[in-house]
């Protein structure tokens, strides 16, 4: 998976004084969980542009000025409810040997056949939820629809991999096409080959 890399200063004060003058300054009080106890830092609030306002999944690797440097993934985030600046940030340590659960962008390719025809596309899960070791973890889940005819669906169990685990029953439709009021079936389209099959052998009319 991608990374993303933040530099950080570690926080000697966590107080509600020291927070405050964290964000008047611009930047963003951060605690690290996952390790032996938690880790508070902070970070200029545009350092996390490309982790927060994307719909892509990153690791972190966390630099701090001190030379010492954590691997994590984003765990929670809090903004302001009348600005939308970033109030709190925590991540969650990585390590190579323990798995991690992420949320996981889909990425849909191909053209669904039953779309071509009229039908609606329908994609039910954006995000899947994923367990694997840190370096097994992907940067997203491709989904082939070129074959997706209406009334198809893909659902979890058919997009298993050894690699990772995800986190949701098997029979959940991640994406499916379905009939609309205009839309051609596949019995139709059979129906008008067939036709025009026996149109071609009649013998023409003298």
């Amino acid at each position: 998976m991608k990374s993303i890399t933040i530099k950080g200063s570690q926080r000697e004060s966590v107080g509600k004084v020291a927070t405050k003058a964290l964000r008047n300054a611009g930047k963003v009080p951060c605690v690290l969980y996952g390790g032996e106890e938690p880790m508070h830092f902070s970070a200029n609030e545009l350092a996390f542009k490309d982790l927060v306002y994307t719909p892509n999944a990153y690791t972190v690797v966390i630099e701090l000025e001190n030379g010492e440097s954590f691997k994590a993934v984003l765990q929670d985030i809090q903004f302001h409810p009348v600005t939308d600046k970033i109030l709190h940030i925590d991540f969650f340590q990585l390590f190579d040997d323990k798995a991690i659960t992420m949320n996981i962008p889909v990425r849909l390719e191909g053209n669904s056949p039953g779309v071509r025809n009229g039908g609606r596309l329908l994609f039910r899960k954006r995000k899947l939820s994923v367990k694997a070791l840190p370096n097994l973890l992907p940067d997203e889940i491709t989904i082939d629809i070129s074959k997706l005819k209406i009334g198809g669906k893909v659902a979890v169990e058919t997009i298993k991999t050894d690699e990772y685990t995800i986190m949701h029953p098997d029979n959940i439709t991640v994406v499916q096409v379905k009939a609309s009021r205009n839309a051609v079936t596949d019995e139709d389209e059979d129906e008008d080959e067939e036709g025009g099959e026996a149109a071609a052998e009649a013998p023409a009319e003298s």
